[in-house]
């Protein structure tokens, strides 16, 4: 009753040696430099924020303005090791809008540094598991008051 099928299957795919397929770890990879640039990219819109739109930061946000660039630096550094030394395109912040944003902002941040660390972690990649918990621990912090800044 029943016979074995002896020929291909219409399923099977013709060119597949053609396909480049990449790796576990090069998946990973790459959805760690998404995620760093998104954090980028939120980073850059609070630091625009915090600074003034005349290029002045008042006293408070001063040091919050230095932080972030340092920190946006050095996620930019992370993505460049990440994707082959090309170090990601980062978008014009907006005008900064109102200063009520900051907390939207800010808890944004927090939950793409807890996903960053999470990535990270199952990457094996300690600097930036470092960064991430940095930054998970710099949006966790209670928010200074922008408005009055």
């Amino acid at each position: 009753m029943y016979e074995p099928i002896r020929t291909k299957s219409v399923h099977t795919m013709a060119a597949a040696p053609q396909i480049p397929h990449r790796s576990r770890a090069q998946e990973l990879d790459i959805r760690l430099a998404t995620q760093l640039t998104a954090l980028l990219t939120v980073t850059d819109e609070l630091h625009a924020l915090a600074t003034r739109p005349d290029g002045s930061a008042a006293d408070g946000a001063a040091a919050q303005a230095a932080a972030l660039t340092a920190a946006a630096e050095r996620i930019a550094e992370q993505v460049a090791r990440l994707s082959g030394g090309h170090y990601p395109l980062r978008a014009e912040p907006t005008d900064g809008g109102a200063a009520s944003r900051a907390a939207a902002l800010h808890q944004r941040a927090h939950a793409l540094a807890e996903h960053t660390l999470a990535l990270a972690t199952t990457r094996n990649d300690t600097a930036v598991a470092a960064l991430a918990a940095e930054r998970v621990a710099a949006h966790a912090a209670p928010l200074p008051d922008l408005a009055t800044a």
